[in-house]
């Protein structure tokens, strides 16, 4: 599994998760790599076009991120979420939290309008 830092436009990385699942057996690893990141930069955009399941434990991972780049007035958008992800984002209301665009510039863009 990785991440890969896709892209900046302007102080906003894209990172691409590369990998199938976000589950219990990949959280702590997505944790682990995204830390750098999430400690260098304060505006992230998730790519998850490649995330086809996410569970609680990759749920509560993208909100330890995210609470990170919070408490230091960072945030994070989430991009190409697919529908079967997107509807785990739904039913536990974390699409009110993280905004979630259709494609890494809309996400960038977002950005912008804060």
């Amino acid at each position: 599994m990785s991440t890969q830092v896709e892209k900046r436009s302007g102080d906003v990385v894209v990172v691409a998760v590369a990998l199938d699942k976000l589950d219990m057996s990949t959280a702590n690893e997505f944790k682990r790599m995204m830390a750098p990141i999430v400690k260098d930069n304060k505006r992230v955009v998730l790519d998850m076009n490649s995330v086809t399941f996410v569970d609680s434990s990759g749920l509560g991972a993208i909100l330890s991120c995210l609470r990170e780049l919070s408490s230091e007035g960072g945030d994070m958008k989430l991009c190409q979420v697919q529908k079967r992800v997107r509807v785990m984002f739904e039913l536990v209301r974390m699409h009110r939290i993280l905004s979630i665009l259709n494609t890494p510039d809309e996400a960038v863009q977002a950005f912008g309008a804060n």
